[in-house]
């Protein structure tokens, strides 16, 4: 069994993790970790029709944010990786400076000092200066800063669409195909 840790922060964007746990609801081989910050439980009340028992349901293992002596902040613990999706500004700044001050930082940071894959759909715009250099530091330090910019070749005709092609390159990112992307096909355009 694999493990992959899912974690939602507070930003805008909690589909983009509930979408991911579905997802991988259908892959027998991958157990899922789930963290999701105190901020994000707001952000999944004002932009879903879920509650948060409903999402930590889609998971196998439930991590509290504040326990940081869960098995995920150890090395030992063998993961895939992590997903962070949505991923806030203060998140990303905290493993860009290895704050460990809650379970999602801190996984990352073990994840990062491992050379597993973290994954972080920033959900920030537009950008300043700190951000960037935020992302910039993330990125020297491992992190895979995938902010959730919406392709539309595939000619998306709902949101779900959308949401789909971006968790499901998400999880390309550690090998995990979960049939949510339409892969781009070397076809000239009908006139």
């Amino acid at each position: 069994m694999k493990r992959l840790i899912i974690a939602m922060t507070g930003a805008s964007g909690a589909i983009y993790g509930i979408r991911a746990l579905q997802a991988l609801q259908a892959v027998e081989e991958i157990e899922t970790h789930l963290v999701i910050s105190s901020s994000a439980q707001y952000t999944i009340a004002a932009e879903t029709d879920m509650a948060v028992d409903d999402i930590n349901a889609l998971a196998d293992q439930v991590h509290n944010y504040k326990d940081i002596g869960a098995s995920l902040s150890s090395g030992s613990y063998p993961t895939l990786g992590m997903l962070i999706a949505p991923c806030s500004v203060k998140t990303l700044s905290g493993i860009a400076n290895c704050y460990d001050d809650n379970l999602i930082v801190r996984a990352a940071d073990v994840c990062l000092k491992e050379r597993r894959k973290v994954v972080a759909l920033l959900r920030e715009t537009p950008l300043h200066l700190g951000h960037i250099k935020i992302m910039e530091q993330a990125t020297l330090n491992g992190v895979i800063v995938m902010p959730p910019v919406p392709a539309f070749y595939h000619r998306p005709t709902t949101i779900d669409g959308i949401i789909n092609q971006t968790v499901g390159r998400a999880l390309d990112l550690f090998d995990l195909d979960v049939n949510l992307v339409e892969r781009w096909k070397q076809e000239p355009p009908s006139a």
